[in-house]
Parts: structure tokens; C-alpha cells; sequence
């Protein structure tokens, strides 16, 4: 998944070079805003996740965390990714253990942004509604934190998270991808990046519904143990029967290279 910093001015920092190696060889001015661009014109939600992977395939550092894996070209994709998007959603525990708060507004993205918020909203799926209070409390009103949850959810606590953020109670003991999409779309909201986890991830894809995957293989190596981006067995949500089950063709739209970090994007074909 990727990393999750939240600051707000950018850091001045040295120029990135990104060379790209498909499908054109050899360019190192490439636009990040043009080759992540969402496609024009769209009548429902699409969904792009981004996420991070070492050379081996981890997904998680020895901190527990994806930071141990990001790099500046990484965040630098991820701040273009995250002014592009409407909507940056997530799951709660990723909420919890990589520490998000509201998205802050960036510099850079001023010209990506005209005639939206000036930050993409954070909507986050929890059954426990046990949120950082900050992700609630501190979002702008423009770009109210969206919380899907259950009827299953604390009532009391469902109380509470409506004072801050929009919530929608899906009835049943589950938040399915469809409901996800189907709240999205009902807001306007069309241009998703998901951040994981990778079990929220795993819903998706087992659902049909993720348009986009947008890569980072970091340059380490993190032996056995590392959990990938994508986790979840019989259980998850929406897994299709294991029988039944069938892989999901991507193709590469683009693959980049910065300080030895590659940036693939995949779409779902």
C-alpha cells in the first residue's frame, strides 16, 4: 500500500527525474499528471489503487508499516495521484496503523484541482467506527471525511461520527465493494484512489471492480513473511468462490524509473 504522509506545504526538494521505459524508451521529462490521468468523460466511479511493493514482493517494512518502502520518487507519484483524485478511500485498520488524518492541500496542485475542493475527501469503510479523531474532526467543509459502516456498527459511536463526517449505514453485517461504489457515485465522486489495505484491495479485485493499479516495486528486499498488496482468503468479501475463481488481465499502460524504483500502471482489460 502506499505510504500515507498528510503534510500540508510542499518541502522544497530536489528535482525527480522519471525515465520512462514503456512504451516510449528513453524520456526523462515525463508528466506525472498527464500519464496518470483519468479517463475523460466518466459516468460512473473508476477505481485506481496505489500501492507499494518491495523487490520480492512485501508489502508491509519491518516497522509495520509501508513507509520503510517509500522513497521521494514514491511520494512524489502519490501526491500527484492524490491531486488527481476525488476521493482517496481506505480501510479502517490501515487508517489506524499508518496514522492518516485529512489530506492536505498542496501547492503543486493547482492546477490539477480547478473547479473542485482544493483537497480530495477521505472516505474510510469501518464495521467498529474506531476512527482517529483527527481524520473526523479536522477535515475542511468542502471535503468532509465520507465513513461507510453497518447497521452492525456502535450506535452510540455512529452518533458521534455523524457530527463530523457523512456517513452512510449499509444494512447488513458487510460493506461490499458494490455499496462502496454505488455511495461514490451517488456524491459525484468519480475519480477513486484507493491506498488499501490489502484486504480492502483484495475486495475489490475479487468484486470485478478495479480499473487500475498503479505500482511502486521499491528497491528492497524483505524476505519470507511480508504480507502482499493484495490479502485475503475464502472470507473476504465478495471472494468469488474458490472454484470458480479466475485471474483478472491487466495490461501495462506505462513503466517508469526513478533512484531505482519502478512505477508500473496496470489497467484492468
Amino acid at each position: 500500500m502506499s505510504s500515507t504522509h498528510t503534510g500540508g506545504a510542499d518541502a522544497p526538494a530536489a528535482p525527480i527525474a522519471f525515465r520512462e521505459l514503456l512504451p516510449s524508451p528513453g524520456g526523462t521529462d515525463v508528466d506525472l499528471a498527464d500519464a496518470y490521468a483519468y479517463p475523460e468523460a466518466l459516468h460512473r466511479p473508476w477505481i485506481r489503487a496505489n500501492m507499494v511493493a518491495s523487490a520480492d514482493g512485501g508489502a508491509i517494512g519491518p516497522s509495520g508499516r509501508t513507509r520503510d518502502l517509500s522513497s521521494s520518487p514514491d511520494r512524489k507519484v502519490m501526491g500527484v495521484l492524490r491531486g488527481l483524485c476525488d476521493v482517496v478511500l481506505v480501510g479502517a485498520a490501515t487508517v489506524r496503523l499508518e496514522g492518516y488524518g485529512p489530506v492536505r492541500a498542496r501547492r503543486t496542485w493547482d492546477g490539477l484541482r480547478a473547479g473542485r475542493p482544493s483537497t480530495p475527501a477521505v472516505a474510510v469503510v469501518s464495521r467498529s467506527l474506531g476512527l482517529p479523531e483527527q481524520l473526523l474532526t479536522e477535515a475542511p467543509e468542502d471535503a468532509r471525511t465520507l465513513v461507510f459502516t453497518t447497521t452492525d456498527s456502535p450506535e452510540r459511536r455512529r452518533r458521534e461520527v455523524a457530527e463530523y463526517a457523512d456517513l452512510v449505514v449499509i444494512d447488513g453485517a458487510s460493506v461490499t465493494p458494490a455499496h462502496v461504489v454505488n455511495g461514490l457515485a451517488e456524491r459525484g465522486l468519480y475519480r477513486v484512489l484507493t491506498e488499501g489495505g490489502p484486504h480492502l484491495l483484495a475486495e475489490f479485485v475479487a468484486a470485478g471492480l478495479l480499473d487500475d493499479l498503479c505500482l511502486t516495486l521499491s528497491p528492497h528486499l524483505l524476505g519470507s513473511g511480508a504480507p502482499r498488496i493484495v490479502a485475503g482468503g475464502p472470507d473476504t468479501p465478495g471472494a468469488p468462490d474458490h472454484a470458480s475463481a479466475q485471474s483478472t488481465p491487466v495490461r501495462m499502460a506505462h513503466l517508469l524509473e526513478a533512484e531505482g524504483n519502478l512505477f508500473a500502471r496496470y489497467l484492468r482489460e
